[in-house]
């Protein structure tokens, strides 16, 4: 599928159609929609990280602090002087975008917003710095929230938990998630790779529920193309 950036598309309507062209190669030198910084558990300052992202090519992006969206509005900020600086240049679509710790069948998961609006009430217990608690880290409530907030909710690295998957899921879109980070790479390799086994798993339930793929390098350290 061909992305046009160019159209004057809503933003999530956009992030829908980027999710829908999503496949085993587009992460990371196409799209790379989790990522972290300096502003939660990253080494990278947010200049940096689009420095990086600009030289890469990406064509759009999602930085995904813990609880922070700092990290977000600083990249931002710097994207928007680089076009100044460069008009005429191809820079990347930055959407806004946080993971969030939620409760889900009794255990820990990660749930990653994306394209929400930062100042919608419903998302400031998410953006604290500091993973909720009560009824506002049940996943339920945290999927409502980014869906009032005008986002999409996506279940980070469903392979990784102490529930299979195949729990995960299902339970996860009980509660209206969107989609699923169908792309990963789990034993972390270099060069970057998605695990075959666990993103053929996690696609055919986003087929089977019909969800969106993502994928994402879960970069930690100096490096966008790895996680660590």
């Amino acid at each position: 599928m061909v992305v046009n950036f160019a159209r004057p598309t809503a933003s999530i309507e956009l992030l829908k159609q980027v999710f829908q062209s999503i496949d085993a190669q587009s992460c990371p030198g196409v799209f790379n929609f989790h990522m972290h910084t300096v502003n939660s558990d990253g080494r990278l300052q947010p200049s940096g990280l689009m420095e990086q992202a600009i030289a890469i090519g990406l064509q759009g992006l999602a930085i995904t602090d813990h609880h922070s969206i700092d990290g977000y509005q600083a990249a931002q900020a710097w994207l928007e002087e680089w076009k100044w600086k460069n008009l005429g240049a191809t820079a990347p679509h930055l959407w806004s975008g946080v993971e969030v710790n939620a409760n889900l069948l009794e255990i820990e998961v990660h749930i990653l917003a994306y394209a929400f609006d930062p100042e919608n009430p419903s998302m400031q217990p998410y953006l604290q710095r500091k993973a909720t608690i009560g009824k506002e880290y049940e996943a339920a409530n945290v999927i409502a929230a980014i869906h009032q907030a005008g986002g999409l909710a996506v279940l980070a690295h469903p392979a990784r938990y102490k529930r299979s998957l195949f729990d995960l899921i299902p339970a996860a879109v009980e509660y209206g998630i969107d989609g699923v980070e169908a792309f990963y790479a789990y034993k972390n390799p270099n060069p970057w790779k998605p695990c075959t086994v666990e993103s053929e798993q996690v696609q055919q339930l986003a087929i089977e529920y019909d969800l969106f793929n993502t994928c994402g390098t879960d970069t930690h350290g100096l490096n966008l193309l790895q996680r660590l």
